[in-house]
């Protein structure tokens, strides 16, 4: 990461991370297809409505694993061995306690956040037992991730494919058992998920313990490590705020789309199914650009710890180009294939038709999302996470809360609602770029002033 050429780099470590993060939203989106295998009215849409909630909570843990990539990155580009093992060990403990919270917290507010979203009926019930039985395999996805994400600090992307390829197939095996074998519906798919995420920490976890590098895993040495603890809740917690305030503008949105569907189509889920089913398409294009904003984290912080400034520049040309490439192909084959891949969650001509409408909306315009998410990395990669964060809040959350208050009451017409995401992309990417670039230049101009002091 510190030498020679980069765009081919950029997407040696981008292509199995898409791979792996693509089979995690295939999994996913496996859930909602076999739980509408079920015959239970209201199954897929139960599932969907959960999805912002969810998100709310993991993202305060996934934004401290941000916090253990960009750290241990950093300290690599140091080379710094004590600083890297002190940061693994200490990150893994951090995890284990942010998911122990978090399970506690979902399993307390699931039920009265969902209602206060506007589920009710059958779906609340549905939407309220999946959420419980998911949280409580919470702590083993927190481990996960923070593993996946020791494991792209020190570049090995291969590893975490291979496992959660693995995981994700025995995750599909359990729902069809559960499901069709079992006759349970969505609190089957939830238990396949838990097993699932407990088998992918085990697995990860003993592969580091056999890595003979400097991240190699000892568990007489899992402890909390001051310094350590501090760099990745300084790095981190603005990551882990950024996601919640994400969820939290989704949930609104998320809420005001239950409103058309309860208006529209009273007693049914159509508009509510074919959102979700569409948001779970979505996902393919979100892991694949998001993968390139994982390179960026990375690429950038080992180049910021060894002090090449001017070699980021250059991560970010190579990040920005195969950032905008993917979202492009992405979003074009999804919206080719559209028929038969919502075919594939068998839905009523509205929910298709909802469907239809988000993702023409969100796909054509999907690379300002690549770029916004890129520029965010850099920034993180740089040190200035918290930066990254308000940029977002104000370019995203603010701007969206404003325009479901104002412009959608005004409107009163669905597609207004989905219209807020492209626009707020645009002006947070613009917004990141020029922070990030005008920072690392500041650093160059430190740097080259230090050598001619010198």
């Amino acid at each position: 990461m510190l030498e020679g050429p980069l765009l081919g780099k950029v997407v040696m470590f981008a292509v199995p991370l898409i791979i792996t993060n693509a089979l995690q939203v295939f999994y996913n989106a496996a859930d909602m297809i076999i739980a509408g295998m079920s015959n239970v009215e209201g199954a897929i849409g139960s599932i969907g409505t959960t999805t912002a909630m969810i998100n709310l909570i993991l993202n305060i843990f996934m934004g401290f694993s941000v916090g253990t990539n960009v750290v241990v990155a950093r300290n690599i580009g140091k080379n710094d061995p004590e600083a890297v093992s002190a940061s693994v060990h200490s990150s893994l403990i951090v995890g284990l306690l942010t998911g122990l919270v978090c399970m506690a917290v979902g399993l307390i507010i699931s039920h009265p956040v969902l209602r206060m979203l506007g589920d009710e009926g059958s779906i609340l019930e549905l939407a309220t037992l999946y959420t419980r039985i998911y949280f409580t395999g919470v702590p083993f996805i927190a481990l996960s991730n923070y593993l996946i994400a020791i494991f792209r600090a020190k570049g090995d992307t291969a590893t975490p494919l291979k496992v959660l390829s693995l995981t994700g197939l025995l995750n599909v095996g359990m729902n069809l058992f559960f499901v069709l074998v079992c006759g349970m519906s969505v609190d089957g798919v939830a238990w396949a998920t838990v097993i699932a995420n407990v088998a992918s920490t085990l697995l990860l976890g003993l592969k580091l313990m056999r890595d003979r590098g400097v991240c190699r895993l000892e568990l007489k040495k899992l402890r909390l490590e001051k310094n350590a603890v501090k760099e990745i809740i300084r790095d981190g917690l603005p990551a882990g705020v950024q996601g919640a305030l994400f969820s939290l503008s989704n949930m609104l949105i998320q809420s005001t789309i239950i409103g058309f569907n309860n208006r529209l189509c009273p007693g049914g889920s159509d508009i509510i199914d074919g959102n979700a089913a569409a948001s779970n398409l979505e996902g393919f294009a979100y892991v694949a650009t998001n993968s390139v904003y994982q390179a960026s984290v990375t690429f950038t912080s080992q180049n910021f710890g060894a002090g090449k400034y001017r070699r980021i520049g250059k991560v970010m040309k190579s990040c920005y180009f195969v950032t905008g490439m993917i979202a492009v192909l992405a979003a074009a084959i999804l919206l080719i294939f559209h028929k038969p891949l919502l075919g594939l969650y068998s839905l009523a001509p509205l929910a298709e038709q909802t469907a239809m409408m988000r993702m023409k909306l969100m796909l054509i315009p999907y690379f300002t999302l690549a770029f916004m998410e890129v520029g965010s990395g850099v920034l993180r990669g740089l040190g200035r996470s918290t930066t990254s964060t308000l940029i977002s809040l104000i370019g995203s959350c603010v701007f969206r809360l404003i325009w479901i208050w104002t412009v959608v009451p005004m409107v009163g017409e669905l597609w207004i609602v989905y219209l807020s995401y492209p626009i707020s992309w645009t002006l947070t990417a613009i917004t990141h770029f020029t922070f990030s670039e005008t920072i690392r230049r500041r650093y160059v101009k430190k740097a080259e002033a230090l050598q001619c002091g010198s």
